[in-house]
């Protein structure tokens, strides 16, 4: 049996201008599109606001992965389940009450993420395992897209895999994932691919989900 696995291009490296029709373009072999929400405070960028994230989330045709590298993650976060992303995942770094936000989050009908910057260790977020639905490891430091995957992330994603065992928790990563990559991260234990540069940047970023998806499958379980 094949190893479940999901790809949720990043639209940080997408055309803005003529969003809806780039996630058009990769609607059909992408499983989510994933929406980077940035403050320019808890990481040193700012993309979209509430307002624009609002629109872009009820004109996308495919569900939307949040991932939001804000402060006040408290407050925000269940706002972005509120106005229908089908996952949304705070930073531990950015979050007071992290169970009880990430019940806010499923208590919105969302998908409950928690994700670690590189220097943050996932072993001590081991405890909030039953509360969320997915953890994310960052293989490069928050804040631009197109940055080098970070090798010495392989590890944190091998010991997040056995924090998850048998539970339906997904493993996803973010940062520098390419054709290069995605193999490395997909044997570490990872089933959840954000890859933004890699497919938006290529000719064909339909093809380039497929062939990722390739890639991250031929891996043996």
């Amino acid at each position: 049996m094949s190893r479940e696995v999901r790809i949720t291009p990043s639209i940080l490296n997408a055309n803005l201008d003529d969003l809806a029709s780039e996630i058009r373009r990769i609607a059909e072999v992408s499983d989510l599109v994933h929406l980077d929400i940035m403050d320019d405070q808890f990481v040193p960028n700012f993309t979209f606001d509430f307002e624009a994230a609002t629109k872009i989330v009820k004109e996308s045709v495919l569900p939307v992965d949040a991932h939001l590298m804000v402060l006040d993650a408290d407050r925000i976060a269940p706002q972005y389940a509120q106005i229908g992303c089908t996952s949304v995942t705070l930073h531990v770094e950015a979050t007071k009450d992290i169970a009880q936000t990430l019940k806010a989050i499923r208590s919105e009908g969302a998908r409950s993420g928690l994700a670690v910057k590189p220097n943050t260790d996932i072993a001590d977020y081991a405890d909030f395992s039953d509360l969320v639905d997915m953890f994310l490891i960052m293989t490069v430091e928050p804040g631009f897209g197109g940055q080098k995957f970070m090798f010495d992330m392989v590890e944190k994603i091998q010991r997040a895999r056995k924090i998850i065992g048998s539970r339906p928790i997904w493993l996803q990563v973010d940062g520098g994932i390419s054709e290069e990559t995605i193999e490395i991260a997909a044997a570490a234990g990872a089933d959840t691919f954000v890859a933004g540069s890699a497919v938006f940047r290529s000719h064909d970023p339909a093809q380039m989900v497929a062939k990722l998806r390739e890639l991250a499958l031929s891996v043996p379980e």
